[in-house]
Order: structure tokens, then sequence, then C-alpha cells
């Protein structure tokens, strides 16, 4: 797969495909900007290099149509402050009046183009739309690791159009950051799996016993393998279809020498509710209409020390619904001791990603990937679409 860095780069038009889906509130006031400083250090090297630069990005999910409320022009006006010179925005990706924006550029400028999903096309990968957006350029760039396992136009579709192609710095970084916590670890190697479901987590649970000395399982998906050890976890969330599989893992981990651990307590509440009242109680005495919705004091403990000597942590899902302070604290247990371990520390996007900066750790974690599904799927051990779109 080729680097940018390996492309000449002045006077010509580069496509940078960047991941700008960024949390606004209702004033459509970018909340959080750390996806678009991501990708400062490929535009500055642009920039410096005398490339036109073309950036391009989604927003959410418009499902085709024009949703002004997802439009990338706060996006445009955060970036000119953030690389301290003018970016323009075009209200449109495709089409004549692009093309003559695109052929106005300076060597040196940045334009970024409107929400791509504004378009069925892209999303449905669609093959005169790709050579739309391929027409616009004379090099593609994919910098958005967070969307390389989407089959789609801006992803995949473009890159047999043009004539050259190339991963950008950000892309780089996460897939060697990737094959340095799985594929070539320090050991001993700790994963933490947690989240809601084991249905969304399977495939990963079982690729990942090929890599790691430890399992460690929390989160609501800890019910559906409490429940797969014939352990009676009255109200709390469970896959009821999914505990032979979660039964059959823990079997798999016994017989391969791999330590997983799953949760000793709980804490319980009658329901989700910032207010809830809630007790900690033993995995095998949940009260009648409780539910877990958070890993117990003991158990953080437990995890905490199974990450303190570890060479390598991966982790991808919380502990407990940390979004409510309520249920937060196992997640925050084990989010400091993650942060204390001398170990390398990687955590994938998404919710676990805003679990640690809730937490206030997020500086102390080696490195927090930008894309949770991305990020997932190569736990699973599958190819990503647009890295492979790139190696072809």
């Amino acid at each position: 797969m080729k680097s940018v860095r390996d492309i000449a780069l002045e006077g010509k038009r580069i496509f940078v495909r960047v991941d700008y889906n960024l949390p606004m509130d209702e004033h459509l006031t970018i909340t959080d900007d750390n996806r678009i400083k991501a990708t400062l250090p490929l535009i500055d090297y642009l920039v410096d290099n005398n490339a036109r630069v073309i950036l391009a990005s989604h927003m959410g999910r418009p499902g085709g149509k024009t949703v002004p409320e997802l439009s990338l022009a706060p996006a445009a006006r955060r970036l000119t402050s953030l690389l301290n010179r003018e970016v323009a925005f075009f209200s449109n990706c495709i089409g004549k009046d692009v093309e003559e924006k695109v052929a106005a550029l300076e060597n040196g400028e940045v334009l970024l183009l409107e929400n791509l999903r504004f378009h069925r096309g892209e999303t449905e990968n669609d093959p005169e739309f790709a050579r739309a957006l391929a027409g616009l350029c004379d090099v593609y760039v994919n910098n958005a690791f967070a969307v390389s396992h989407r089959n789609q136009a801006s992803v995949v579709g473009m890159v047999q159009w043009v004539p050259q192609c190339a991963a950008g710095f950000l892309l780089e970084k996460e897939l060697a950051c990737y094959n340095d916590s799985v594929k070539n670890p320090k050991t001993p190697l700790v994963a933490i799996i947690g989240g809601a479901k084991v249905s969304s987590k399977l495939k990963a649970l079982k690729n990942m016993l090929n890599y790691v000395d430890t399992m460690i399982i929390g989160g609501a998906m800890a019910n559906t393998f409490l429940k797969g050890c014939g352990i009676d976890t009255k109200g709390c969330m469970v896959e009821e279809d999914l505990g032979p599989e979660a039964a059959g893992i823990v079997e798999t981990a016994q017989r391969m020498g791999v330590t997983l651990l799953l949760p000793h307590d709980l804490v319980v509440a009658e329901k989700l509710d910032k207010d809830a009242v809630t007790r900690v109680v033993s995995v095998n005495d949940i009260p009648d209409g409780h539910m877990g919705l958070d890993i117990g004091h003991k158990t953080a403990a437990f995890f905490a020390a199974a990450v303190k000597n570890a060479g390598t942590i991966v982790w991808n899902g919380p502990m407990g619904v940390f979004e409510m302070e309520a249920f937060r604290n196992g997640t925050r247990v084990v989010a400091h001791a993650v942060a204390a371990s001398r170990g390398f520390s990687v955590v994938g996007g998404g919710d676990t990603g805003l679990a640690v900066n809730v937490c206030g750790v997020a500086d102390q974690i080696s490195y927090i990937s930008t894309g949770g599904g991305a990020f997932l799927r190569l736990m699973e051990g599958e190819e990503l679409p647009g890295v492979a779109a790139l190696e072809k």
C-alpha cells in the first residue's frame, strides 16, 4: 500500500477522504473537534508541498437527501480556525460547478466539499457517483480509518478511477497501531471487551482468543456469559440465544490457556435511571426485578489488578452505563487502571473513546482509535474494504 509520502504532490489535485462526522449541539455548534484535529498533520503536509487539496466527508445519515442540519459548513469554519488559513466550502460534491471550483484552486489552497451522503450514490457505492468524484482529482488519499470498513463510493468505488492512490498519515497510524497491539504486541496482551451485546462482538471475541493472554469481559454483554455459565441473571439484559456461544468461548479460552475473567458482583437497579436506587450484589444473588448496569466494586478492583502488569492492553467497550454517574464507577476504575499501566494501551473509538474522556484519562492512553467500527472489524480478523482497495 503506497503512502502519500511516496507521491509527488506539487500542483496536483489531491482528493482526501476524511472523517468529519462530528457531534453537534442543537445550535449546530461542533462539540468535539478531535476528528478535525486528527487530520491537520496531513493537510499541513499537502499545503506545504503546494498541492491543491480537496477534502470530502460524510455527516450523519441523511439518506441521500439534502439535510441542512447535516451540512459540513460548520466543519469548514472550524478547520479554517484550526489551520489559521482560509478553507473554502462548496455546497455540493459533484457536478459542473464543483469541477469549476476545483479547477480554480491554486497551489496550497484547501476546499471542503458538502456532505457526500446528500447523494444516495455514496452509500450505494454507485459507479457513476464514484467516477464523478474521481474526476475531480489526480491523486486519491484515504485518511479516514473510521469509515474504511464501509464499502462506499468515496472509500472503495472511486479508487479504481484515480491514477494514483495512497494512504494518509492517520490511516497509516491506525493500522500500525493495531499491528503493534495485536499482531506483534509486547506481552502479556490483555483485551478488555465490554459494551451491550455479545452479538456485535462475537467474531472479535473468538478471533482475539488467538492473540491474547487475558480476556476481560464486562458491560451488559457479560450477563450473557454469566447466563451461559449457569448463573440466574434475573432481570439483566441477556441475549438468550447466545448463551451457548458464550459458554463455548469460555471453554475455548480454558482449552487455549487464555485467562478469561467475568464479573463477580454487579451494580443493580430496578430501572435504568440516573436517580435509581442501586445495590451492589454478587452475581449469584441478583434480586428479582433488578438489572445489572455496571460491574461491582470487587470486580472493578479485580479487573484493574489484571491489567496492572500488562505489556499491551486493547480495550473496546465500557463496563457499564457510564453515561450516568450511578453506573460509571466500573468503567472509571478500569480506565484509571489502564492509564496507570506501563503497558502500551489502545482504546477502540466510539463509546470507549468517549468513556476515557469522561473519566479524565484520555491523555494517559497510548492511542485512542478514531474508528470504533473499523477497529472492531480488525479485531474480528477481517480486512477493511478501504484498505483492500488501496492495496490492489
